[in-house]
């Protein structure tokens, strides 16, 4: 039983519009490239949440899910609403500058 269909998108972020003109929702013939899309902005967010112990799912084609090693989930509305998330889990501030998190991700062979 889906407990969340009836959760409505409230607000629809940039990622995820038609152009940067409107809020329309890509719909209908595009939603196969809207999703490969997001699915590849996931695949590229895990290569620098892989650094965290954490990792994050395409929810449905509207939200995302991020977990952790402990199998603890949490909602994540949109990708401007991730790294607050993300930060909220580990405990302190991401720095986008890490030399440890560079490394990290230069070495991915996921790339």
């Amino acid at each position: 039983m889906c407990i969340f269909c009836g959760d409505f998108i409230a607000n629809v972020h940039w990622t995820d519009v038609k152009n940067n003109a409107t809020s329309e929702v890509i719909v209908g013939d595009l939603q196969r490239v809207r999703q490969q899309a997001r699915n590849e902005r996931v695949h590229f967010i895990n290569i620098i949440l892989v650094f965290y112990q954490l990792k994050l799912t395409d929810w449905n084609g509207s939200k995302f899910i991020l977990s952790d090693l402990k199998g603890t989930t949490s909602i994540v509305h949109d990708l401007g609403s991730l790294w607050a998330e993300v930060e909220k889990r580990i405990g302190y501030a991401i720095d986008p500058l890490s030399t440890n998190l560079r490394d990290k991700i230069e070495s991915s062979d996921d790339r």
